[in-house]
């Protein structure tokens, strides 16, 4: 299947979305690391073991008409200390600390049946937690970037199309000059993510001024602190998130070739983010001509060895060109003379998935969030 146009791109989201709707239950398995760790996997292929037994499991193409059960591996729900975690739709329901020996309950009691498993639910003295959005741990947060995460198939394109994925990117392109995309995002005060909080509105416009044979678009998901996870969430839950928001920036600053730079002791995420890559090119969003509107983009993953210092923009650039990873003095800024020496944008992984929510909601709306003053971009020196 190829998608052509932006409106066959609206028009597929709504097959989509229809067909996961006629779902009688999806069970959502984290397929995380913490919980892949724990044993989700094996709960992942117990569960659908005994749903394609009892004839139940729905087709795995979207577009079919099916009423059987999903069953799909999601990526992180983020309370990593009681997985392996699972979800029920549309019940809300959220077993914690699942075992193999509790899938057979899970499937005749809930999705037979309908009823809970209380015994597997969160709860505090005597109160049990029935729906996930009311546990104290998730009752205050509000997702933006990770609200996929956990609640769709982390491999499916086809579930990120039906829930709203590549309206952003098509909006921009057939709605939005690079210059207006430049505005949107420098407006919405959205700050470089990885901890530099250089304003990344006003990176890309530096990089749309230039003029080059050849422009790139680097996200740097080298993640090298200590204890860090948050991008390795996004990259193993909603890889086609950062993949959109890069392809937003690459019109946005006129680039056609991007990395994505991942260290190699991140398998799932470099396995999530390779498929992603390969769905998008094979279903039209990644390539030549993407959505008929003449955009040329293209991304390619690019594994890095483990050196800490590699997360330094320079060091990055230097890994993938082949060198030794090291910082390097800058005659010129990477906007000018990035990868190649050639105009680049470089932004971390959280700073691209906002992209997506920014343009489809508006810069006022992504000001809304933060505490006072946090919107206000200050003077650089």
């Amino acid at each position: 299947m190829k998608i052509n146009s932006i409106k066959e791109l609206i028009d597929i989201s709504e097959r989509f979305k229809n067909s996961l709707d006629k779902q009688y239950k999806q069970v959502l398995v984290c397929g995380g690391t913490g919980c892949v760790a724990g044993g989700s996997l094996e709960v992942y292929a117990e569960i659908k073991r005994l749903i394609e037994e009892k004839g139940l499991l729905a087709k795995v193409e979207l577009y079919e008409e099916d009423k059987g059960i999903g069953i799909k591996k999601s990526g992180c729900h983020g309370f990593c200390e009681a997985g392996p975690l699972v979800r029920i739709e549309p019940d809300k329901f959220l077993y914690l600390k699942v075992k193999v020996e509790d899938c057979e309950e899970i499937v005749n009691s809930t999705l037979v049946e309908g009823k809970p498993v209380e015994r597997l639910m969160y709860n505090v003295g005597d109160k049990v937690y029935h729906e996930q959005e009311e546990i104290p741990f998730y009752k205050s947060q509000t997702r933006v970037v990770l609200e996929h995460c956990g609640h769709i198939d982390a491999e499916s394109i086809q579930e990120y199309i039906a829930y709203g994925g590549y309206q952003a990117l098509a909006k921009a392109i057939g709605t939005m000059t690079p210059e207006e995309v430049c505005k949107e995002i420098s407006d919405a005060s959205l700050r470089g993510r990885g901890g530099g909080g250089y304003p990344a509105g006003k990176k890309w416009s530096q990089v749309l001024s230039y003029s080059s044979d050849m422009k790139y678009v680097i996200c740097n998901g080298d993640e090298g602190d200590p204890g860090a996870f948050m991008d390795r969430s996004l990259m193993e839950g909603d890889p086609h998130n950062i993949i959109e928001g890069m392809a937003i920036a690459a019109y946005a600053t006129g680039a056609s070739e991007g990395y994505i730079y991942v260290r190699a002791e991140y398998p799932l995420a470099v396995a999530r983010l390779n498929k992603a890559i390969e769905q998008a090119r094979e279903i039209g969003l990644l390539g030549k001509n993407i959505l008929g509107t003449g955009l040329n983009f293209d991304l390619h993953v690019n594994q890095g060895a483990g050196a800490f210092v590699c997360g330094e923009g320079s060091a990055l650039i230097a890994s993938i060109e082949g060198e030794r990873g090291m910082p390097r003095v800058k005659a010129k800024r990477t906007v000018e003379e990035g990868l190649w020496r050639k105009p680049t944008v470089l932004n971390n992984v959280e700073t691209f998935a906002n992209v997506r929510h920014i343009i489809m909601n508006g810069a006022e709306w992504y000001r809304s969030f933060g505490t006072k003053g946090s919107q206000v971009q200050r003077p650089l020196h």
